[in-house]
């Protein structure tokens, strides 16, 4: 078993969400064991058996950009073991404390919702993947898929507590369809005292990661390549109250009236000698 990447409360300095990319090799098993939290592990790529509540579920993916998968639930107290079935399985396992409202499920993808949001240059798909209405705890899981130099989370919105905003910790897992493509990410706050200001910038390659502990944030992908990427949250919303909304920034809210207005058509100031 090879861990990739770990976040964990004590990592981040925050409450609720911990979350792991796991890759094993044909054979190999993996079992996630957790008394007081409540578990979801998505396969990304390859064949596995996801082994829970006395039953085994076999699961694929040949790829986050070209199939769904099932994903595996299961409450505090219950055991999930992860077994590689013939060659190499890579799956995202994160956590979040419950109680044990739900039972141990297996989320089919005939059931994960899809949508598309947004609009120009801010057009992407969602994927429900563990967000209401399938139930859980505090869990919520999103799959995004945004075409080469689009923005995902426009208008850029937050979930930290502030500015009417529930409270929910939030980890992405960016994958992206050619080697060299990258992306950008930003956490802000410009507004309120000068201490509670801030501008972190991320930006990464396939297989990397941001977190988003507080502030506004959005994300976009470079000319050159397609972006996917795994959203787990977790934080103060229990049940039903997984379908709150964030809040969105209200500098740039208007762009959703008309996502063309304004738009530049080129060329734009020139000298009257223009080429191709």
């Amino acid at each position: 078993m090879q861990q990739l990447k770990s976040v964990t409360p004590q990592s981040e300095g925050w409450k609720y969400l911990a979350f792991e990319i796991i890759e094993l090799q044909a054979g190999e098993s993996s079992t996630h064991s957790e008394a007081d939290r409540e578990q979801a592990v998505v396969p990304l790529s390859g064949r596995g058996t996801l082994g829970f509540d006395g039953q085994n579920h076999s699961v694929s993916r040949s790829s986050v950009f070209h199939e769904l998968a099932a994903v595996g639930y299961v409450p505090p107290r219950v055991d999930i073991t992860v077994t590689a079935d013939g060659g190499t399985f890579t799956y995202a396992v994160g956590s979040a404390p419950a109680e044990g409202m739900y039972g141990a499920k297996l989320v089919e993808p005939s059931t994960i919702r899809s949508e598309v949001r947004g609009g120009g240059q801010a057009l992407r798909q969602v994927n429900h993947t563990l967000a209401m209405p399938i139930e859980a705890e505090r869990l919520i899981l999103y799959e995004v898929y945004v075409p080469r130099g689009t923005w995902s989370g426009w208008s850029p919105h937050c979930h930290d507590g502030l500015d009417g905003s529930p409270y929910l910790e939030e980890v992405y897992y960016f994958r992206m369809d050619r080697p060299e493509g990258f992306w950008m990410h930003r956490n802000w706050r410009d507004e309120g005292p000068e201490d509670g200001r801030f501008n972190d910038l991320w930006s990464g390659g396939d297989g990397e990661l941001a977190t988003v502990p507080r502030g506004y944030h959005s994300s976009v992908a470079c000319p050159g390549a397609n972006m996917y990427f795994l959203n787990y949250l977790a934080g103060d919303l229990v049940g039903d109250e997984r379908a709150t909304p964030p809040c969105f920034h209200s500098d740039f809210t208007w762009i959703e009236d008309d996502w063309t207005a304004g738009a530049w058509g080129l060329p734009v100031v020139t000298n009257g000698d223009v080429r191709d």
